[in-house]
């Protein structure tokens, strides 16, 4: 079976679908965002299919596209849509899937169901993506043992934004995971700067390992 890694995040709006990118782009691999709540300009999927310089084709279809912003429980009701849990099952592709989750591991799918619940029913390996600013110890770490609780494989923390060493390491010891790099902020983002950070920042040996 070909690699199958979740990417999520600690919050929303911390690099996550740009991370989520860098390694479909990595892995030459397939990217599935399952739900994707806002269909307004770009969507997750769409940034994916520009920096991630694979072909199109490769970004596979979302199960649901829900047009509200809002978080996908609630855009489902807004939109009169059931959410099926059933229906999220990973599929099969013939080169390692990126599964890119919302928001943090909380983020219910539906009134009952949160990705957190997803996860552990998948039981993928999983890269959880923290920002390196103030806060970030306390996300990270309760993220991380929101994981442990479920029995969810964490292969690591990817770090985005600038170097903040004493709080990546902090979170590495006490969370006892690993660094899998930091990726910076790019005043240039496009598939080529994406690429060039992701293989001088990013260790994406581990990931491949810890997700066979």
């Amino acid at each position: 079976m070909t690699a199958r890694i979740v990417v999520t995040g600690t919050d929303t709006g911390i690099g996550k679908t740009v991370f989520a990118a860098g390694l479909t782009g990595a892995l030459d691999g397939n990217y599935w965002k399952p739900v994707q709540s806002g269909l307004d300009g770009e969507t997750d999927s769409d940034t994916v299919r520009r920096l991630a310089g694979v072909p199109a084709e490769r970004i596979l279809p979302e199960r649901y596209r829900l047009a509200t912003p809002v978080s996908p429980h609630l855009a489902a009701e807004i939109d009169g849509i059931a959410i099926d849990s059933d229906e999220l099952e990973l599929p099969a592709t013939p080169n390692p899937l990126v599964i890119e989750g919302a928001g943090g591991l909380m983020v219910p799918l539906t009134r009952e169901i949160t990705y957190l619940d997803m996860f552990a029913r998948w039981r993928a390996p999983l890269v959880l993506c923290a920002r390196t600013t103030l806060g970030t110890i306390n996300h990270t770490l309760l993220s991380i043992a929101a994981l442990r609780a479920r029995s969810i494989p964490l292969i690591g923390i990817a770090f985005i934004g600038d170097a903040n060493g004493d709080s990546e390491q902090t979170i590495v010891a006490m969370g006892r995971t690993r660094h899998l790099g930091r990726l910076p902020h790019l005043p240039q983002l496009d598939a080529g700067t994406l690429r060039a950070a992701f293989t001088a920042h990013v260790d994406v040996a581990t990931i491949l390992e810890r997700s066979a």
